[in-house]
């Protein structure tokens, strides 16, 4: 495990077009060295549970007890492999210190057995709280009898008493939002309040007001920390599951396993951090993704040098609940042809993963489809395929796995150039300075390291920034970065040189040069100069083609 002096970051192993080669596990088990040595600490690995097909990405779920192991939705392996071979893949990542983290989701069931014939009534989809019709008989699939496991582990069968909607009548062949009416059948009221009430989201939605469905998830929950030795859950679709139970299933876990620090982080999905405050209030003993965050990065990504850098963090849970947020760019999620769409342009990729590996707050997650890239929608749709930017994202986790550590002096004071120093600890000394310009011009930022550091050389550890700075006898210094862009500073080591990574175009390269060279001759020039340097604050909107230069210089590269 990470010692406890160490910077802990996060991997999301897996991106929604994952090949469904059933060897997930096996590439997981061969990566866990490389991981542990880009100092990745935790992984959260995608639903292991049966789907409802072998291509399932495991958000369809079928059973939660078969992980890979009885012939179920016609494959015994998930999309990502067998039982066997997700337990080798966890001792592996625990043989490199390397905590693992399931994707739970908990909040329906999919695919059923068999049909049954219960009372339900439609409601509204916009307001789930008004009945559009009087209760009747439908026949749906919630019957749950899981035949091929044969009672292994469970031998609990669910039925229509233990959801709460469903969406689909069989006989009808009707599609809606349907509430099961019954005794003490309701939604949850400890969910979010959008639609009314947003307990519904899809397929068989479970009633966690059942006694039985309440023991039954807190015995599997437990298994999987029994069975697989994992140290966290990644809850799906939070804000559709009553509050209350998850923070009952959670203490739990932790009291029944003796250990307090059982991980948890949920997916409330919502952009306003208040609704991410009220959720806490009620379930403390939860992380949440800092949605508004990965927002704040995709509207500067679109408004380049029109978006105050300033407010970057304004509005986000890292700002506002430092210690509950899980900070990233982009996931499965967002990337781009799914539901929740909204992929951060690639030039501020570069600029984003900054501002979450390399300041103090926050536990930051890495995004497999950013680092290995994402596979194409289609054999047809090849153009819809990513390159990964292993390089890129490598640095940076270097840089936070040795440099991002200590106190930090923030300098966020210039709506287009912003920087920050780390001070480094006694277990990590030698500190940090980055800077990061926004805009159409290059930036500097005049930033205090230390008088205990004056004379010390310092290089830009990207290697996108050529020329060293001198840090001065009262620690002050002019740190660089070009146009749309970051550089990392840090001491300048002997006999090591850094490696620029993803070079940019020939003409780009010639224009940096000439940055640099206008740099070099001002480096002494004690007045005030920033703006020439910076990029004043543009009241419009950027033109069409401003930052053309710079997507195509930061295109991925292998």
């Amino acid at each position: 495990m990470p010692g406890k002096h160490e910077n802990v970051t996060m991997f999301q192993f897996f991106e929604w077009y994952t090949p469904a080669d059933q060897k997930h596990w096996i590439r997981l088990k061969e990566q866990a060295s490389l991981l542990s040595t880009l100092g990745l600490t935790a992984v959260w690995v995608p639903p292991p549970t049966k789907g409802s097909s072998a291509e399932d990405v495991g958000y369809g779920v079928y059973d939660l007890w078969d992980m890979g192991e009885f012939d179920q939705k016609g494959t015994i392996a998930t999309k990502y492999g067998t039982k066997d071979e997700l337990k080798a893949a966890i001792d592996e990542c625990r043989n490199y210190g390397i905590r693992v983290y399931f994707d739970a989701v908990l909040n329906h069931k999919a695919a059923g057995d068999e049909t049954e014939v219960f009372k339900a009534v439609a409601v509204a989809e916009d307001d789930r709280t008004q009945e559009i019709e009087a209760p009747h008989n439908i026949t749906a699939w919630t019957k749950f009898i899981f035949p091929g496991r044969k009672g292994k582990y469970s031998d609990f069968v669910w039925g229509h008493q233990h959801f709460s909607g469903t969406d689909w009548d069989a006989k009808e062949e009707r599609s809606a939002v349907f509430k099961i009416k019954g005794k003490n059948k309701s939604f949850a009221e400890d969910v979010d309040g959008e639609n009314g009430n947003f307990d519904y989201l899809m397929c068989c939605n479970i009633d966690y007001k059942h006694p039985d469905v309440v023991a039954e998830t807190k015995r599997w929950a437990l298994w999987c920390v029994n069975e697989f030795g994992i140290d966290g859950f990644r809850i799906d679709a939070l804000k559709h599951i009553s509050a209350g139970f998850i923070a009952h299933l959670l203490d739990y876990v932790r009291k029944e396993t003796n250990n307090p620090d059982f991980f948890a982080v949920g997916e409330y999905w919502k952009e306003d951090v208040n609704d991410l405050r009220s959720h806490l209030e009620t379930n403390d003993n939860i992380h949440l993704f800092d949605v508004p965050l990965h927002y704040n990065f995709v509207r500067a990504a679109s408004e380049g040098p029109s978006f105050d850098m300033r407010t970057i963090f304004d509005g986000s849970l890292v700002q506002s609940i430092p210690q509950a947020a899980v900070t990233f760019i982009d996931n499965h999620d967002t990337q781009p042809h799914q539901a929740l769409e909204s992929w951060v342009e690639p030039w501020f990729k570069p600029l984003a993963a900054a501002l979450i590996y390399l300041r103090f707050d926050g536990f930051p997650c890495l995004f497999y489809g950013d680092f290995y890239g994402i596979e194409a929608k289609s054999s047809e749709g090849s153009h819809t395929a990513i390159p990964g930017r292993k390089e890129m994202f490598s640095r940076m986790l270097l840089a936070r796995k040795e440099f991002a550590y200590g106190d930090q002096n923030d300098y966020l004071d210039h709506p287009n150039c912003i920087g920050w120093v780390r001070h480094g600890d006694r277990y990590h000394p030698r500190g940090l300075a980055v800077v990061m310009s926004n805009s159409n011009a290059k930036g500097y930022k005049k930033m205090n390291v230390g008088s205990h550091r004056a004379g010390q050389v310092w290089v830009d550890m990207m290697g996108y920034w050529k020329d060293p700075v001198t840090i001065k006898e009262d620690g002050w210094a002019k740190f660089y970065c070009h146009s749309g862009s970051v550089s990392l500073w840090v001491q300048k080591e002997e006999d090591k040189s850094w490696i620029t990574v993803e070079e940019s175009s020939p003409e780009d390269q010639e224009r940096h040069a000439r940055e640099e060279d206008y740099a070099r001759e001002h480096a002494n020039d004690e007045s005030d100069e920033e703006d020439e340097f910076e990029a004043p604050h543009p009241d419009l909107p950027k033109p069409l083609d401003t930052w053309d230069h710079l997507l195509e210089d930061d295109q991925p590269r292998r």
